[in-house]
């Protein structure tokens, strides 16, 4: 029931959330293709500092951070952290804390992985150039994808529902090891060093129980600082950062709990006028009050305290930033032909064509060989539209778009520019026919209780 209820808890979240993606990429289109494009793209390139005397913390390489790098190096950073969370807590008690449960998201998070590269790489021009992005086409939004799956209510089969955000955390992961194997640059082997020793400081406190949340957030600050300037790509520490998080108490809520219904029993309610809106509370009554709320922070994990406390900022903040700065595609120029050729169609066909046969027959080939059963609830059709689900890829898509293409040198903006197309295209595209076909093949009865 608890793992329901954190899938539930996780599929509203990015509901939600998926509008202000919406609204931040189509305000980027416009903006870009307006008269403040000029004004547009030249905020990105600004530089960003935070220094304290010849010590800046936004600097990479001796070079200060522009506002686009800031976004890209340090904002997504904190999205990977959450991520990271994410991963952990359903690594120890979700989805994924056992063989049984993880396997099938998993065997369809890696058929949607392996497939849209190999379309990517049957389709794009064999250039050593262009073949750097066959990753684009890897990943799934979960915002989105959960978002048209939010239309059809209860009549998704909460194993769905389950499936899905399972298969986007895995595609997640998958997504951060690409990205930590094959977009990293010149590795520096002190920064490297450094990082690490920051790493085993982390690791000790949670060993040594420290459960200052302060802690390990100075310590993880400093670890992206050295993993940035390792050249090791720097969104990785923030998922590092989130694994050395403590997932435990100091002691068992049961202890917290007890204090808690203690220290009511003793707040004096005699002095306070019944219907005051403002009482003055003495001293005795504070105490008993910061008494609660101090056993109250204690009875949730730093994990799952952090976890919920970034969800806002990410999803309102964070998420839609990085949308807007990087969906503003300038049009000017283009045509649909970018769209038949090149990038632009590789990574259309891996995410609209790619993601749908690598989740569907690889899940399709574990059941068959009685690896997993289908979600309880469901049937193939309906199993089929849900994975369809799987190319809309926007939020991660745009990021390894990002890694694979210089947008300071011209061949390669130019491929960026068609990777953004594609991926834009591709996910919408996507995003229809998985409508559709939900439309068709989910049920038509409303369930009881999910």
């Amino acid at each position: 029931m608890m793992r329901s209820y954190s899938f539930l808890k996780m599929f509203r979240k990015y509901v939600t959330s998926s509008v202000m993606l919406i609204l931040a990429t189509i305000l980027a289109l416009i903006i870009a293709n307006s008269k403040m494009s000029h004004a547009y793209t030249g905020f990105w390139n600004l530089p960003m500092s935070l220094s304290i005397g010849n010590f800046n913390l936004f600097s990479h390489g001796g070079s200060t951070l522009t506002v686009m790098e800031f976004i890209n190096d340090f904002l997504m950073v904190i999205f990977f952290f959450s991520v990271g969370l994410e991963i952990k807590r359903e690594i120890l008690v979700g989805e994924l804390s056992s063989v049984k449960k993880a396997l099938l998201p998993v065997i369809g998070a890696l058929g949607g992985m392996l497939v849209p590269v190999l379309v990517f790489w049957l389709v794009s021009p064999d250039d050593p150039t262009v073949l750097r992005g066959a990753a684009i086409p890897m990943a799934t939004d979960i915002a989105f994808s959960l978002g048209v799956l939010s239309t059809f209510g209860r009549r998704v089969p909460l194993s769905l529902k389950v499936f899905l955000a399972a298969l986007a955390v895995a595609d997640d992961l998958g997504g951060i090891l690409i990205i930590a194997l094959f977009y990293s640059t010149e590795i520096h082997l002190d920064f490297l060093l450094y990082a690490l020793g920051l790493i085993i400081i982390l690791v000790l406190g949670n060993i040594r129980a420290i459960r200052s949340k302060f802690f390990y957030i100075f310590v993880g600050i400093f670890v992206w600082y050295c993993i940035l300037n390792s050249g090791i790509h720097a969104t990785i520490a923030g998922v590092i950062v989130a694994f050395c998080i403590p997932a435990t108490l100091k002691r068992t809520p049961t202890f917290f709990i007890e204090r808690i219904r203690r220290r009511i029993n003793q707040f004096p309610v005699s002095n306070i006028e019944k219907g005051c809106k403002a009482p003055i509370l003495t001293d005795n009554q504070i105490g008993i009050l910061k008494s609660i709320e101090n056993a109250s922070d204690h009875i949730i994990s730093p994990l799952q305290d952090m976890e919920d406390s970034l969800h806002t900022p990410i999803n309102y903040i964070v998420i839609p930033i990085f949308a807007f700065a990087n969906a503003g595609i300038v049009l000017e120029g283009l045509s649909f032909s970018n769209l038949f050729s090149g990038v632009g169609l590789a990574v259309f066909l891996g995410l609209v064509i790619g993601k749908f046969i690598g989740v569907f027959t690889f899940s399709w080939i574990a059941m068959k060989l009685r690896w997993v059963k289908m979600p309880s609830g469901s049937d193939f059709k309906s199993f089929a539209s849900v994975c369809a689900l799987s190319g809309i890829g926007f939020t991660v898509a745009m990021f390894i778009a990002d890694l694979s293409y210089d947008n300071t040198i011209p061949q390669t903006a130019a491929l960026l520019n068609d990777a953004k197309i594609g991926i834009l295209c591709g996910s919408l595209c996507s995003g229809i026919i998985s409508w559709f076909l939900l439309n068709r093949n989910l049920p038509r009865h409303i369930a009881d209780k999910q």
